[in-house]
């Protein structure tokens, strides 16, 4: 029989997991904002920039299709250690690239694409461990505590590596960068993580070929409506999101003379607006009821971060806006996740939770792609100075580039409500708690 956990051991492994977690993505932040430098200087192409991004996500989400079956039948401490070290693999090539004077472009988008293939299984297994360790009571302030791991960093890292790069140059940086991927792998390798308990559920599916295994997370989820309609919720919001975002740095810049300090601001708010949603979080747990946490904070982040971001607002307005915003996501991240690592047995969860995050980042490649189009082709032309359009909205959004881009943003925002709107019409959704049974250690065996 398996018990539900006490926390004392989650308490454990979050000790030595938690801060070198936070070092290395802290490392891997100064280390992506000095090669981000360099890749421009070198090309002179923001076009080489969405390629690198490209470099990542498409592996990430190829591999995705297999992680979760990997996840599930391997040891989850050495996946883990595995995926720091297949990213640590990419960062150590370019170093010694740097090191030996023959550092290429090519070489960031072969680095991005290892650290989107470790990456792909880092967040599955992590969040499996959390579920497995974690005492369902407390998974809402587990996934506010990890959402620190990604937010804090990016508050520092910018100013971090402005002011070490000078002193250390790219290879110190990478160095300092691959230094705490070994630590963090360390770190992982001795803390007392347990495999997941066996299920019944768990076991009655059992394992087949990495295919099959595949296809029994994307099953579990299709038929159970009520994870369905919430993974629907994301991959609608998530396309739109994605497009708001891909303009909120050409958005900033139009409309503050072209002034990268003005950009350079909001990005430090954003992120600082991010770490404090998930210090409140951690402290709070989100509200009892999860579903309606995953709802409001979309629905607010849609009001601030893209309906009222887009309006031609002074650059205070619009800094205050998009730190709300941001903080809005460890609400709605970390509900969603308590709510599935309570809903899904501990050893479904990687094929599950791979094929969770597939479904909801499916429309991550094309988002830049859509949004460019809609705003160099569609909407900066139709908000021109003189148009119908731009008559008749430039006093809440502008013209030309900046107010295209502005409307674009708040159409965004507007989709995105429909989307959450519609999502929360189903009774299916509404209901996602009441309708889907919580994992019960004691249907579990030994």
């Amino acid at each position: 029989m398996h018990t539900e956990p006490s926390g004392k051991t989650a308490i454990r492994v979050l000790a030595a997991v938690w801060p070198t977690q936070i070092l290395s993505t802290l490392a891997s932040g100064m280390s992506a904002f000095a090669l981000s430098i360099w890749m421009y200087e070198q090309t002179r192409s923001a076009a080489s920039m969405a390629f690198i991004h490209a470099s990542y996500i498409t592996p990430f989400l190829l591999v995705s299709v297999v992680a979760g079956p990997l996840i599930d039948r391997w040891n989850r401490k050495l996946t883990m250690a595995m995926s720091d070290a297949t990213a640590a693999l990419g960062t150590a090539a370019v170093m010694v690239a740097f090191a030996l004077g023959q550092a290429a472009p090519w070489m960031l988008c072969v680095s991005a694409a290892l650290s989107g293939i470790g990456n792909a299984f880092q967040w599955p297994a992590f969040s499996a461990v959390i579920g497995s360790l974690v005492p369902k009571k407390q998974l809402g302030r587990a996934n506010g505590l990890m959402a620190l791991i990604d937010a804090g960093p990016a508050v520092l890292a910018p100013i971090l590596a402005g002011a070490l790069l000078p002193v250390l140059g790219i290879t110190g940086v990478l160095i300092l960068d691959l230094a705490t991927f070994v630590l963090a792998a360390a770190c992982i390798l001795v803390s007392p993580i347990p495999s997941p308990p066996v299920t019944a559920e768990g076991t009655a599916l059992g394992k087949k070929s990495l295919l099959a295994d595949a296809a029994v997370g994307f099953r579990y989820i299709f038929q159970r409506p009520s994870l369905l309609g919430l993974q629907v919720l994301f991959l609608g919001a998530n396309l739109f999101a994605g497009m708001a975002q891909i303009l909120v740095s050409p958005l900033i810049l139009a409309r503050n003379a072209m002034n990268p300090a003005a950009l350079g601001t909001l990005r430090s708010a954003t992120a600082l607006g991010a770490f404090v949603g998930g210090l409140v979080m951690s402290a709070w747990g989100g509200p009892k009821k999860r579903v309606a946490g995953v709802a409001s904070g979309w629905i607010l982040y849609s009001v601030f971060g893209l309906v009222l971001f887009g309006l031609n607002l002074p650059l205070p307005a619009a800094i205050a806006l998009s730190a709300m915003a941001m903080a809005l996501g460890p609400v709605v991240n970390g509900s969603n996740q308590a709510l599935w690592q309570s809903k899904v047995p501990p050893d479904l969860q990687g094929r599950v939770f791979s094929a969770r995050r597939l479904i909801a980042w499916v429309t991550t490649p094309l988002s830049p792609l859509i949004a460019g189009f809609l705003a160099d082709a569609v909407f900066e032309p139709a908000m021109a100075p003189g148009t119908v359009l731009g008559m008749a909205l430039g006093p809440l959004f502008g013209t030309g580039a900046a107010g295209g881009m502005g409307v674009l943003t708040a159409l965004c925002g507007l989709a995105t409500l429909a989307v959450v709107g519609l999502a929360w019409s189903r009774r299916s959704v509404r209901r996602a708690e009441e309708l889907v049974p919580d994992w019960s250690p004691a249907e579990t065996s030994a």
